[in-house]
């Protein structure tokens, strides 16, 4: 009874609470009213909890809130500049973002835990590396979470608030705010964090933001999984390489199976993985994830729709797209025997090819007992004709793979094994597994007669042929390549090719100049901020000599000097 008594208790202050919010009047806001926010520590550039921001726009969907003390210091022609950005972004997400994505997923939370229709969009100094975010704390009363700011809100990167690809980053932060509601609180499930981010990243698509390759997100996920292709899809840790690898996943998944699985995985009671075996069950299919994850690794290094219409992307901007697969040369001549161990996550591609060698080529696979491993392998014979097979593993996971005249009649070996263990994401790092391959060829003779010797010379020119591929691999066939800058080039500069050089230059330099890494050929916010970097860095030999202490982010004589004397360095 005492138990009873302590839940009805319990009950009745739930209900006091919420009549007593619900009767609240919503407080008026007008323009330029300041406010203390709550933000997120992980991202702001200071490592503040909390900001004074101003209003600086109110649309019919929207609150537009920034940093006080940076509009505070802007120039007033600056200030209006940004207002008429802001009129373009208001029109575009009440015309396009809104009705596109709410139509597709449902309403975000409406009224708001504020009870107001509108969405509060903070821009505030962020790391350079981030965008934006959301904060499910914000859809709680401050009862429940302390740090709520107790509104429907997004936070976008200062940064971004006069660059034209911030619609992107909103309809991606947006999409979040959507699956709050419809996930969250309608459901009362909290969604795979790999999931969350696939799906939201996958808007820049649904909104055709990637429509024109150049520059796009789209083509910003290719160049960084071309950089770390093997980081798991499930594990996320909010890295770049984490939306890459989810991304190029997502879009094969869409390709294949429609935008009706990231529909109908977000109202589903069930997360992650087993939302996308839901939706797919939902829609007929008797696939699963574990075939689908299995088709895409192989798609990424075919893309041929000849071959099968599983190992291919059908998106246009995707036909082109093939990974260069990590390279192990075999001698040429003699007996080779070779053992390696890696080590893998659940859900990570992995992709090896072998060439060289003259034999008969044997490669035993193992690993531990009682994991799941999927090891699709590739065979390239003479004539260029790929073929995939499946390795079979037994019960103590071992398999074998047997080629024979591998170097003669067999050019090229791929493996792709993948860990198919676990079926739940991490917010943080998942546990490794070892697998080994050891591989040999026998009965490659001596070099001798004449034939042999051309046979070799094929080999090594074949040998060329794929490290050139890797080298020029660019995958969009519309890459960028200079060895000078002979202009000078400044904030406010579009479509220039001259521009699209620097920032390659840039990317070249490192994540430490250059994080985003945006091939646009505009000359925006970033790509000055990137510039000053490098300046910062080669100080003595940019700015010094011209009496300066602090960097412009004008690529001028002096600048180009520099990036032309490194550019000599890499040739």
């Amino acid at each position: 009874m005492k138990f009873q008594k302590h839940k009805r208790t319990i009950f009745l202050l739930g209900v006091l609470i919420f009549l007593f919010f619900s009767a609240q009047p919503v407080s008026a806001v007008g323009l330029f009213d300041l406010k203390t926010f709550n933000v997120d520590k992980n991202f702001d550039a200071s490592a503040r909890t909390q900001i004074t921001a101003t209003l600086i726009k109110t649309t019919n969907n929207l609150y537009f809130y920034i940093e006080k003390t940076w509009w505070d210091s802007q120039l007033l022609a600056k200030q209006n500049e940004i207002l008429n950005d802001l009129d373009g972004l208001s029109s575009e997400f009440d015309n396009k973002i809104y009705p596109t994505l709410t139509s597709m997923f449902g309403n975000e939370r409406k009224p708001g835990v504020d009870g107001d229709n509108r969405i509060t969009v903070l821009f505030e100094a962020m790391n350079s590396n981030e965008g934006g975010y959301f904060r499910e704390a914000d859809g709680y009363i401050k009862l429940q979470v302390p740090t709520s700011n107790e509104k429907e809100m997004v936070y976008l990167s200062l940064d971004r608030v006069d660059d034209p690809r911030v619609k992107i980053v909103l309809a991606h932060e947006f999409l979040h705010l959507i699956t709050f509601n419809q996930k969250n609180k309608i459901l009362g499930v909290e969604e795979d964090v790999w999931l969350n981010e696939a799906r939201a990243d996958y808007t820049s698509t649904i909104l055709g933001y990637d429509s024109n390759y150049e520059g796009s997100n789209l083509r910003q996920r290719v160049y960084d999984f071309i950089a770390n292709p093997s980081d798991a899809i499930t594990e996320w840790t909010g890295t770049k390489y984490d939306y890459a690898s989810a991304s190029l996943f997502m879009h094969y998944l869409v390709d294949h199976y429609g935008v009706g699985i990231l529909i109908d995985s977000l109202k589903s009671k069930y997360a992650g993985v087993g939302g996308i075996n839901y939706a797919l069950q939902k829609a007929g299919s008797e696939d699963t994830f574990e075939d689908i994850f299995t088709d895409w690794t192989i798609a990424v290094i075919l893309n041929n729709c000849s071959a099968s219409q599983k190992y291919c992307y059908l998106n246009q901007n995707l036909k082109n797209f093939k990974l260069s697969p990590a390279l192990n040369f075999l001698p040429l001549t003699g007996n080779v025997s070779l053992s390696v161990t890696n080590v893998t996550k659940n859900w990570t591609g992995n992709w090896l090819k072998f060439i060289g060698g003259n034999g008969g080529l044997k490669l035993d696979f193992s690993s531990l007992r009682g994991l799941n491993f999927i090891v699709p392998y590739i065979v390239e014979d003479s004539a260029g004709t790929r073929k995939v097979e499946f390795l079979e593993l037994d019960k103590d996971e071992k398999g074998q793979i047997n080629i024979k005249n591998f170097g003669s009649d067999y050019k090229s070996l791929i493996i792709i094994p993948s860990l198919q263990s676990g079926m739940l994401s991490t917010d943080g790092l998942e546990p490794t597994y070892p697998y080994t391959y050891a591989i040999s060829v026998v009965g490659a003779g001596s070099v001798g007669d004449q034939s042999r010797i051309q046979e070799l010379l094929d080999q090594i020119a074949y040998l060329r042929a794929e490290i050139a591929k890797i080298l020029a691999q660019d995958n969009s066939g519309n890459g960028t390549f200079c060895t000078r800058i002979d202009v000078n080039l400044y904030f406010g500069m579009k479509n220039n090719n001259n521009v699209k050089c620097l920032q390659e230059f840039l990317k070249n330099q490192g994540s430490d100049i250059y994080p985003e890494g945006l091939v646009t050929g505009n000359f925006a916010n970033l790509t000055r901020a990137a510039v000053m970097r490098f300046q910062e860095k080669y100080a003595p030999d940019i700015l010094f000599p011209l009496g300066l202490s602090s960097a412009t982010g004008y690529v001028g004589p002096s600048t180009r000097v520099k990036i032309n004397s490194i550019f000599s360095e890499m040739q």
